[in-house]
């Protein structure tokens, strides 16, 4: 066993840090939709784009500066994006909804590319993250470490702000019941905005931690992190902040695993996260931790 670990180390150690930023983008996906029903298809693209904001602020600003803007920026555009895409659709079918996310995908997509020309964009190096260390004869960069523990912080401040916050409880009204909760006074134009505004923000965190490990940003670079965070988010129980944890841990977890068994294996580490999703739905379509849904009648 011991050797195992000694000779999978290295994937083990990317499949942590990886899947810790596929929760990061994972949490966005499922906060929406405990609360709007909504899947967020732009939300793999929003991740993009903070990857874009990083590359040209740093070109011309100091690091201690592009990284704060890249997070306000992120987050005003999260902003942006639910008050003009999704606002206005409020009591429209939710496949309306859908629809408008898919439309603002293609949007952001289409602006990186008119932007980057379709050329592959370097990610700068971000100091002390870039650091090389030596774990147990195992050679990584200091995001890998960084990525999980600043991961777990991030959960546990943000199941403390909806437990403990009057929002956090505007929150978890809305989620359970959006029409009681309006009637009762709770500003759900507000609760929504702050919801959007916090995923980005976890987006923009896990951009910088995904673009320092893949320096090479382009239009579609948010496209399969996007699909593998939805996975994470629907294999836990998507609603539920601890199962899109969990759930992007063991994604990230098992398709280092199959790199690690030789390179005919490696073209079958993304198909594996889809092959979860199928088997999910098909044996607990809640995901582990999703709660079984009840009509009222």
């Amino acid at each position: 066993m011991a050797s195992f670990l000694q000779a999978n180390l290295p994937y083990i150690l990317a499949g942590i840090s990886v899947g810790g930023q596929y929760a990061l983008i994972a949490i966005g996906y499922t906060m929406v939709y405990g609360i709007l029903r909504l899947i967020n298809f732009a939300h793999g693209d929003v991740f993009m784009v903070a990857g874009l904001v990083m590359v040209y602020a740093s070109a011309s600003l100091p690091m201690y500066i592009s990284i704060p803007l890249v997070l306000i920026v992120t987050m005003a555009l999260g902003f942006v994006i639910e008050r003009v895409a999704y606002k206005p659709l409020r009591t429209a079918p939710r496949m309306s909804l859908m629809i408008s996310a898919i439309g603002v995908s293609y949007l952001l997509q289409n602006c990186a590319l008119y932007f980057t020309g379709g050329l592959a964009q370097v990610y700068p190096s971000i100091p002390w993250l870039s650091n090389t260390v030596t774990i147990w004869g195992a050679t990584t960069k200091m995001v890998t470490i960084v990525t999980p523990i600043l991961t777990i912080v991030l959960v546990i401040a943000l199941v403390t702000f909806i437990q403990k916050t009057k929002m956090g409880m505007a929150m978890r009204a809305v989620s359970r019941d959006f029409e009681t909760s309006q009637l009762m006074g709770i500003r759900i134009n507000a609760v929504i905005s702050t919801t959007f505004v916090i995923g980005c923000l976890l987006a923009a965190i896990g951009s910088l931690l995904y673009f320092t490990n893949y320096p090479s940003v382009i239009p579609t670079s948010g496209s399969m992190p996007g699909l593998k965070a939805f996975v994470a988010a629907v294999f836990g129980g998507i609603g539920s902040i601890p199962g899109a944890v969990i759930g992007a841990f063991v994604i990230g977890i098992c398709e280092n695993i199959i790199k690690s068994m030789g390179s005919n294996w490696t073209v079958f580490s993304d198909a594996f996260t889809f092959v979860l999703l199928i088997v999910v739905l098909l044996v607990k379509p809640t995901g582990i931790f999703g709660e079984k849904a009840t009509d009222k009648v």
